[in-house]
């Protein structure tokens, strides 16, 4: 009869086990040195200098919402991200008339993540203009 006891323990806990092995955290478990991808760059907050109206900044918000200005016109639109590659998405603008300001960013369809550094690029690919994080506590 112990016998009998020892298999039904082990058919009781054995799938327990492996149900608790299942839960674990995958996210964390992958790194790239065991072939896993990393995890994505954090974009949200402010890019550029959003307290000067006339140049060009983005504003990433948790929520999947972009808005920004290129110094100009105001930007707004949806981001994405899969490691450091922000996809812009549904982007549109205001379309205001002003004069001696560069638009450059409001052609910008993606952008990667480098550090303290956003760099975006246009439709074609092609790096178009950067913005830098702002510094904490300036």
């Amino acid at each position: 009869m112990s016998r009998w006891t020892g298999r039904t323990l082990l058919a009781l806990v054995l799938p327990a086990a492996l149900l608790l092995a299942a839960c674990g955290d995958a996210a964390n478990s992958a790194s790239p040195d065991d072939g896993g991808t990393a995890p994505d760059a954090d974009v949200t907050g402010a890019w550029g200098d959003t307290a000067n109206p006339k140049a060009p900044s983005l504003e990433f918000n948790p929520g999947g919402r972009v808005s920004g200005t290129d110094g100009c016109n105001r930007l707004m639109g949806h981001w994405s991200i899969e490691g450091t590659r922000v996809t812009l998405q549904d982007m549109a603008s205001t379309m205001m008339l002003c004069h001696d300001v560069d638009e450059w960013l409001s052609a910008g369809t993606a952008a990667d993540v480098d550090g303290d550094t956003l760099r975006i690029y246009n439709q074609a690919g092609t790096e178009i203009g950067v913005l830098a994080r702002p510094r904490s506590g300036a």
